[in-house]
């Protein structure tokens, strides 16, 4: 993530970090970031969202894939849990 501030000139205050974090969770899933950009409770710029989202997905909080966002720390969905169980591990 230093890398990413460095091109940004700027990181996202905690508080910010916070907000983003508590939506995905509560939403589970987005298809876009411009969705949940829409549903955050404040106003962020883009490229705020994206530093976040960098970050979450590198502490395993989030997967971003094509088909969207998705919160994955202490998901209970059991579908969820048997695709795991059911996944290829990759080395």
């Amino acid at each position: 993530m230093p890398e990413m501030m460095l091109k940004f000139g700027h990181a996202p205050t905690l508080r910010t970090v916070l907000m983003v974090e508590e939506t995905l969770e509560e939403l589970g899933f987005v298809k876009t970031r411009k969705e949940l950009l829409r549903k955050l409770p404040r106003k962020i710029m883009f490229s705020t969202l994206t530093i976040i989202l960098c970050y979450l997905q590198s502490s395993n909080k989030i997967l971003v894939t094509l088909s969207g966002i998705s919160w994955i720390e202490k998901n209970n969905n059991p579908k969820f849990k048997e695709l795991l169980r059911n996944s290829v591990r990759v080395r």
